[in-house]
């Protein structure tokens, strides 16, 4: 029996031909397969996301090659550019559960992407963690429910739905992170709040509730 490999979306599948196909019926079946698993991943992503998201197609390494090419022993990867559309539906989210007085809240929310500020537009890839924060020093009063426009808090809520929706594309999670900039960043240098926990003040004082996403790779 001859066993190869296709990578469809988040799947690793093996692929195990008779042991009289030869190696040309082995390279049109394989070819065959993932482009059935292709057709079942975009269906799956349509009903997830509402629409088909693009991809690449890498046959033995090669990108952009088609499946006809593959080895009969190789490797077919579909890779789908999911992450844009998960940042795109988390900042939209935190647009409409933010409470509203003056909109400088709502207007504060940023996306930092290894350590920098990043456009939505601009997400290619990432290495270490991507996470949304705001950058307003009153975003840890509003997460503690002290809003009754988000008695529940914002940052939490929307963690635990962009998990629910987007947990097979990486790690969702709501936690904490530091900002160097705007209000925050104002705020924590002119402060003379102190605090007895052993943690560094300066850091302690910039954090800030965030939606951190980690890539399952």
């Amino acid at each position: 029996m001859v066993k190869t490999r296709i990578d469809p979306i988040d799947r690793d599948i093996r692929v195990t031909f008779p042991d009289l196909f030869d190696a040309k019926q082995r390279t049109q079946a394989l070819a065959q397969f993932a482009r059935q698993a292709l057709k079942e991943g975009i269906e799956q992503n349509r009903r997830v996301l509402g629409n088909e998201p693009p991809h690449e197609t890498y046959v033995d390494g090669r990108r952009g090659a088609s499946e006809d090419t593959v080895k009969p022993d190789g490797r077919i990867i579909y890779e789908f550019e999911l992450m844009e559309e998960l940042f795109t539906w988390i900042d939209e989210q935190l647009l409409t559960h933010s409470p509203w007085k003056t909109g400088r809240y709502t207007r504060s929310h940023v996306m930092v992407v290894d350590g920098r500020i990043a456009e939505l537009t601009a997400i290619a890839g990432f290495r270490d963690e991507v996470f949304f924060a705001n950058t307003q020093p009153y975003a840890r009063k509003i997460e503690r429910g002290l809003s009754s426009q988000a008695p529940d808090g914002v940052y939490q809520v929307v963690a635990q739905m962009a998990s629910r929706r987007f947990g097979n594309f990486g790690r969702i999670r709501f936690g904490y992170r530091s900002l160097n900039i705007g209000g925050i960043h104002e705020w924590a240098s002119k402060t003379g709040m102190t605090t007895k926990r052993g943690r560094d003040r300066a850091d302690w004082l910039r954090r800030q509730p965030a939606i951190i996403i980690t890539s399952k790779g």
